[in-house]
């Protein structure tokens, strides 16, 4: 028998996960969509995995593109977390105004300069997985890495820091 949606969902809210910004830069716009199902997958080469919902633009863009930059999220990201996962959302750049950012050299994408890191990665594959794709991240360059910085993470549907505090 089938695990319920709604009970799938409400136990994986239980598990806390550090939450990421994935951009994007097209010919016409810069696209970002807020993520917290990503994971390291090797050292040798450095690969992280993503998921994506198979329905967005972001995932589409993504297999288009090729290319892409992934932001660690710090305490101060919260507002920029939600305005990134709400739909309907303008360009990137409108949703970053006055945080400091930057274009990552290889991808063009945007990366937060007060991250606690952020990746160029080059896709590696596209991997459907039930109403998500999978994208394998191949990183090409760390150009944020800040150890100081507090990450942000998400726990029961909310934004929280590293003590579990809103």
């Amino acid at each position: 028998m089938p695990v319920d949606a709604s009970e799938f969902a409400s136990a994986l809210r239980q598990y806390a996960a550090g939450v990421c910004l994935l951009t994007l830069q097209d010919d016409i716009d810069d696209v970002g969509t807020t993520v917290s199902s990503v994971m390291s997958v090797s050292a040798a080469p450095p690969l992280v995995a993503v998921g994506l919902s198979s329905e967005g633009y972001p995932a589409e863009l993504l297999g288009a593109l090729g290319s892409c930059a992934l932001t660690v999220l710090g305490v101060q990201h919260a507002i920029v977390a939600s305005r990134f996962s709400s739909a309907g959302r303008p360009s990137a750049r409108h949703l970053l105004e006055s945080v400091p950012w930057r274009r990552a050299e290889a991808s063009g994408a945007i990366v937060l300069e007060d991250a606690p890191a952020a990746l160029d990665c080059r896709l590696d594959r596209l991997i459907p997985a039930g109403d998500h794709h999978l994208a394998l991240l191949q990183v090409e360059d760390v150009p944020v890495l800040n150890p100081e910085a507090r990450p942000l993470i998400r726990l029961r549907g909310r934004y929280v820091d590293e003590s579990a505090r809103a």
